[in-house]
């Protein structure tokens, strides 16, 4: 099974993607993950990359389609990936349509998770996270026993500058100019598959199941 999920950030697919490693067995492609593993490892494209990052500049498209490359090449790949954050502009989707092709691999879905600005910034500014243990938790949907209070070791419970609703909107904005057109980029190529990402967790989950035994 080889997927590519889109949403803007706070869309939920970091839960559905864990949800689809289990269910199929395959690993769930991070380029910031794969980049600093690459550099880490030296891998051809990894050298590269660090060369920019070095010199403060931003790894360039061709690059980073490399990185991706050496991964979907390695042997955790053979049943299928899912690529989450990357591509994140249509020239990045080119780049990698032409991977696939070379390497002979074809996309089974692009699964595009469809959420309300609104509740994204009301899921996202409501985030809480204990920074002695790393433990996370939501004033509405997962609250701690005690307010502001870590269950888990009594911390004080912080929202991170990224969770303020401000920076949020601003990510938001990002993605909408960039990362949104791969919506039709992909609708028109046949592969889009759009879910309701208001829907609770287990909900969404079905429906993407539900859609990929479909297919």
């Amino acid at each position: 099974m080889k997927l590519i999920l889109l949403g803007p950030p706070g869309a939920g697919k970091g839960t559905q993607a864990q949800m689809l490693m289990e269910k199929f067995s395959i690993p769930q492609i991070s380029t910031g993950d794969i980049l600093r593993s690459a550099v880490k490892n030296a891998t051809p494209m990894g050298v590269k990359a660090k060369e920019y990052m070095d010199a403060g500049a931003l790894v360039p498209d061709d690059v980073v389609v490399g990185i991706v490359r050496e991964r979907l090449q390695q042997a955790d790949c053979a049943n299928g990936f899912i690529l989450d954050g990357f591509p994140r502009t249509v020239p990045q989707a080119d780049a990698l349509t032409d991977t696939l092709d070379e390497l002979s691999l074809g996309l089974d879905a692009v699964i595009s998770l469809e959420v309300d600005t609104d509740a994204l910034v009301s899921r996202l500014t409501g985030r809480r996270t204990c920074p002695s243990c790393g433990k996370g938790y939501h004033v509405d949907f997962d609250p701690p026993s005690k307010g502001g209070v870590c269950d888990a070791c009594g911390g004080n419970l912080v929202q991170r500058d990224d969770d303020r609703e401000e920076t949020i909107r601003k990510r938001l904005d990002v993605y909408r100019e960039q990362t949104a057109p791969l919506v039709d980029y992909y609708r028109k190529g046949g592969l889009l598959v759009e879910v309701d990402g208001m829907a609770g967790i287990d909900e969404v989950g079905r429906q993407i199941l539900s859609i990929l035994e479909a297919r």
